[in-house]
């Protein structure tokens, strides 16, 4: 069975604390002008997580590795729930029968096929660094869908036209979308979510996805040093709690909006995606398609509405300075 939130934080932490492993102090030599001097650090950690899955039926179950991300550790379990999720690899949470650690070496885990971090040495907990998701029988498993970037990165080469068709054929059905936000509530958001970045504040190296709604509040923050780790992690436990599709939030990203981030989104049923940085071009084409509402470039009082400018509301008008 899944274990619920609090179940999963304990487990992820019960050997060692969740702060310790998702920062770690170094020394440095600290310069001010021509003086220098010893002084303590705090790095974010950044570990390799393999992703291992279980499936078919009963009687003949299979072991494969999908995929190896560098993450910071902490909310594991979240993360890989969240990557099968916008990848399209499951659709509801009773897909997944159970999500634990394996111990071991990478070499030394019983997968089938070739571990994808055999020659990464993985350091602190190599326990703690694998994670098998073992799928209920009756899911069944598209094993092309299984190789990690087969279209979702800007680095693969697949134009914008074929990212998209590609996305189409595994996002959920189309749904109207009725999430609105005041402009006001929007410039108040940065400062919540940098308030509440506990890891941030030691290291300075993490970036940050939040979970808004319509009047302001947070209700979920994940930190990661990778942006789309952040993500999966924040979608992640809303799938675990059965609250996806998520219909009636916005998805804050401390960095750049781009095309990954906008597909997670849409697989996870997010209405509005708004950074703080900007968004691709191919970004803000998901969020034409699938009508999103795309929000860059938030600074203070003034930020840029790539698509669904009509459900920003609030007493303004809007001038044309082409």
């Amino acid at each position: 069975m899944i274990p619920n939130q609090r179940e999963i934080l304990e487990d992820e932490t019960s050997s060692r604390p969740l702060r310790d492993r998702s920062t770690v102090e170094t020394l440095v030599s600290r310069f001010k002008g021509d003086e220098a001097h010893t002084a303590k650090d705090v790095l974010a950690v950044e570990e390799p997580l393999e992703i291992q899955l279980g499936y078919g039926p009963a009687d003949s179950r299979r072991t494969k590795s999908i995929s190896v991300t560098m993450r910071t550790p902490g909310h594991d379990f979240e993360l890989v729930a969240g990557f099968l999720l916008t990848e399209g690899v499951v659709s509801d949470y009773a897909d997944i029968g159970e999500i634990s650690y394996v111990a071991g070496r990478a070499s030394d885990l019983r997968s089938e096929e070739p571990s994808l971090s055999e020659d990464l040495i993985l350091p602190y907990q190599p326990e703690r660094n694998v994670v098998r998701v073992d799928l209920a029988p009756d899911v069944s498993v598209s094993l092309a869908n299984l190789e990690r970037n087969f279209y979702t990165t800007s680095s693969c080469g697949i134009c914008g036209k074929a990212s998209l068709l590609a996305l189409r054929t595994v996002c959920p059905p189309r749904y109207l979308n009725r999430f609105q936000v005041s402009a006001h509530v929007l410039c108040s958001l940065p400062d919540k979510l940098r308030a509440a970045q506990e890891v941030f504040d030691r290291t300075g190296g993490l970036h940050a996805s939040g979970m808004f709604d319509a009047e302001g509040h947070l209700h979920s923050i994940r930190e990661d040093v990778g942006r789309h780790n952040a993500v999966d992690k924040l979608l992640g436990a809303e799938f675990l709690a059965d609250r996806t599709p998520v219909h009636d939030r916005l998805l804050f990203l401390s960095g750049r909006a781009s095309f990954e981030l906008l597909q997670k989104a849409l697989m996870g049923g997010i209405p509005m995606v708004v950074s703080v940085g900007a968004p691709s071009s191919l970004a803000v084409q998901v969020a034409k398609e699938f009508d999103m509402t795309l929000v860059g470039f938030l600074r203070g009082d003034h930020f840029n509405v790539y698509q669904g400018a009509e459900r920003i509301v609030g007493d303004f008008g809007v001038k044309e300075n082409l």
